[in-house]
């Protein structure tokens, strides 16, 4: 590559070994690019060897004679900046001279067979940084060390780039790095610190500057115009490796031969163009610069930008709305070449492409749960689908639609349900309402309801939902299982565990059938079957169902997604709710720290995390660091949720349940009443939250030996939870037990009068 430092490693090596009297024979310079390296020989055998040489003869056989009359012992030839191997291999020592050692620079990857090549690489970041160190020394690199590292990257570690620009620096002492890798950034290759400095000239090896050094490889391209195309074309690339299948697509029209013809004989054999493994090559950063010049003062630039965008948004469609590990995996490399097309060539997009490219990049971070990184393209994709198709095309929709699944899946409700309502009606204006798009639109919408606690407007959705995707998609598809699981998820929010176990139950065995064994689907199912046990007391049936849900997450998805903290802070509450303190207490941790990196520091989750780690310190007599995690989640459930929430109940009853444990009667009074009015307001008289919150009301008003106030509410919590839970669930047996613990503190006058001799024998028992 130009501007590498080929000459001067020969140079360096050359004194050295003069000076090491290595080769006694001598050291012969021949310059291969600019003069007849035949009479450059001759010359110097004239000149240094004081040869007499006759111009008898061709000149190859005149350089033989100077080969049989050379001095005696080891001899080094150097030829330097060779482009034709033709042009030197008529002059070069006869190979059974064994003495005679040929070294030789070239740009190009391939010479001949016969010679050992040995690849000069740029440098990387530590002998670069060194290389400025070692122009400038009055500590200016050390003292802007972080903006010396960003001026070698930003110079591709060349070290002719880097030298031009330490000779620079030595000479204005008043210049900052970072005032030159704003002139470079301006200007790039057409800056004059790039440009070789005539004052110089003593002092260095390399004859031109970047451009020019460059310009010599462009130059031996100048007789294959459909090579230097192909270089044009691959400027467009981000700076990343790129696959030979992208490259192909740049010119569908084109035989597969002929282009790798012009990128393997041509570009790379001139190391233009990098070679990787597999098929995969790069461009230097300097390099894509130069070519990105030329395409844009080019004829093609218009035709090589659609090429690209046309190569490009493929990958983007085929990017799946539910991403794993392997999805990851197999489409991260090609992001930074998707994120060109949407950020710097869009207006070349096709209208129709501009959904698949800006959903497929939307899908890839999301699906790891990249909120942030996701938005910008989402929210750029609603807008310029409207631009492009006007406010009435089912594109339009789609885009309101996965901006809203975002907002959403952040915990922006508000933000949300406006752009899903506005997605439902246009899908029903455009696509009537018997369309899969319209049932996957009820489902979001659905889904939105239930994460506000608006159970009875999600259930009417979801359940349309449900019956339109079985009338068009029949009952064996995997949007119908998604429908079933949803539903189940909304019934166990309500407390109806009968309705929701069947119904979670054949959407586990659908996907199943549908999905294989290995899908984030089958992971979620799973998991919400496992809390229907777990809130069932179910224990022994939830646990393996959750390490499972644990396992496949973290296989398909990677140890960093919501969903793994989602299955750390569930198997955390089952550990928890058996008492297995010890065990929950790390998999709470974990899965807060996880929200708060993935989720910030703002959303629901963080709240979930919160309120469960402090329950667990309360459970442990940790009192003092529960209060504050409690009231943390407490006002961040408030501020993302609203006052009228089941968070935020769940949060008001747990902080009443701490004051309760402190003793703080009076504080905690309130909060229990405020927990008990809000459940039954959205969850209805007949769920079991609502069987909890009279529970610790209860408890209260026992603590207090408040027994009048608190009899009434035992036996409405335990009727609630006999319904709901069955008799041998944990927390009806725990509500029978206060209740039963309260009566035996009656006196045996009243317990006799009031109650069967059975139920009194119970009781006196437990004193």
């Amino acid at each position: 590559m130009g501007g590498i430092g080929k000459t001067e490693l020969a140079l360096q090596y050359g004194w050295k070994e003069w000076h090491n009297k290595t080769y006694p024979g001598g050291i012969c310079w021949v310059n291969g690019a600019d003069s007849d390296p035949g009479l450059n020989i001759l010359s110097f055998a004239r000149q240094y060897l004081k040869l007499t040489i006759l111009d008898e003869g061709t000149l190859a056989e005149r350089v033989a004679y100077c080969w049989r009359n050379w001095l005696a012992g080891d001899t080094l030839i150097i030829f330097d900046d060779v482009g034709d191997y033709q042009r030197i291999k008529d002059f070069l020592p006869p190979k059974q001279e064994k003495r005679f050692k040929v070294l030789i620079t070239t740009r190009r990857e391939f010479l001949a067979g016969t010679i050992e090549n040995y690849a000069v690489e740029v440098l990387d970041e530590e002998p670069a940084v060194d290389l400025l160190r070692s122009y400038v020394t009055d500590g200016r690199i050390d003292v802007e060390i972080e903006q010396a590292k960003l001026l070698c990257r930003d110079l591709g570690y060349l070290p002719l780039a880097l030298e031009l620009v330490a000779r620079l620096l030595k000479r204005r002492k008043d210049w900052t790095l970072g005032k030159i890798r704003d002139k470079l950034a301006e200007k790039g290759l057409d800056e004059k610190i790039l440009q070789r400095d005539p004052k110089f000239a003593d002092e260095m090896t390399a004859q031109r500057g970047v451009k020019a050094a460059f310009d010599l490889s462009w130059q031996e391209l100048d007789s294959e115009p459909a090579a230097q195309k192909l270089a044009l074309y691959l400027s467009l690339f981000a700076l990343a490796p790129f696959p030979k299948s992208l490259i192909e697509g740049l010119f569908p029209d084109e035989d597969k031969d002929e282009i790798e013809e012009w990128l393997t004989d041509s570009l790379v054999d001139l190391n233009l163009v990098q070679c990787l493994d597999n098929g995969w090559y790069e461009l230097h950063t300097l390099l894509r610069r130069y070519f990105r010049d030329k395409l844009e003062l080019s004829a093609d630039v218009e035709t090589a930008k659609k090429a690209y965008c046309r190569a490009i948004v493929p990958i983007g469609k085929a990017i799946p709305e539910t991403t794993t590990l392997e999805d990851i995996e197999r489409f991260e490399p090609l992001i930074p070449h998707l994120t060109i097309a949407a950020d710097e060539l869009v207006t070349w997009v096709k209208d129709g492409d501009i959904l698949g490219l800006f959903t497929g990049l939307g899908s890839f971070y999301r699906g790891q749960g990249r909120y942030q990184d996701a938005e910008p393209y989402l929210e750029h994709c609603r807008i310029l689908t409207r631009q492009r198709l006007g406010d009435n095309h089912p594109h339009v929709a789609v885009s309101l639609n996965n901006l809203a699944l975002l907002y959403d899946s952040q915990g922006r409700y508000s933000e949300a349900e406006p752009l899903y309502q506005k997605a439902l009606s246009l899908y029903k204006r455009l696509l009537g309402n018997n369309h899969p798009n319209m049932a996957q639109s009820l489902n979001n919408l659905a889904e939105l309801y239930r994460n506000q606690g608006r159970y009875a407007e999600a259930e009417l959705l979801h359940q349309e939902a449900l019956s339109l995707r079985k009338r068009l998609l029949g009952d064996h598809h995997p949007d119908v299982a998604l429908s079933l699981n949803n539903l189940a998820a909304l019934y166990y929010s309500q407390g109806r565990y009968s309705e929701a176990e069947p119904l979670l139950k054949k959407a586990l065995s659908l996907y199943k059938r549908l999905l294989g064994d290995n899908h984030p689907h089958i992971a979620s199912s799973l998991n919400n079957l496992a809390g229907l046990y777990d809130s069932q007391g179910k224990y022994g049936e939830a646990e393996p169902l959750y390490q499972q849900a644990l396992s496949l997450r973290k296989r398909l998805l990677g140890d960093h997604h919501p969903d793994v903290a989602q299955s750390l802070n569930n198997l955390a509450e089952l550990y928890r709710n058996q008492g297995r303190y010890g065990e929950a207490e790390p998999l709470y941790q974990q899965a807060l720290s996880l929200r708060k990196r993935l989720l910030g520091d703002h959303h629901p989750d963080v709240a979930q995390s919160l309120n469960n780690l402090a329950e667990l310190y309360r459970n442990q007599g940790r009192y003092g660091e529960a209060e504050p995690l409690h009231q943390e989640a407490l006002s961040l459930s408030k501020r993302l949720l609203g006052d009228n929430h089941p968070d935020v109940a769940q949060s008001l009853n747990n902080l009443a349940l701490l004051y309760n444990s402190q003793g703080r009667h009076g504080e905690a009074e309130p909060l229990h009443q405020e927990a008990l009015s809000l459940r039954k307001r959205l969850l209805g008289d007949n769920h079991p939250d609502v069987a909890q919150s009279l529970n610790n009301l209860s408890l209260l008003y026992d603590c207090q030996g408040r027994y009048a106030e608190a009899e009434p509410l035992y036996q409405e919590a335990i009727a609630i939870a006999l319904r709901t839970l069955g008799e041998n669930h944990p927390h009806t047996q725990t509500i029978y037990r206060n209740y039963l613990l309260m009566l035996s503190k009656l006196p045996d006058e009243e317990l006799a009068q009031r109650f069967p001799a059975e139920l009194v024998e119970i009781v006196r028992g437990l004193r």
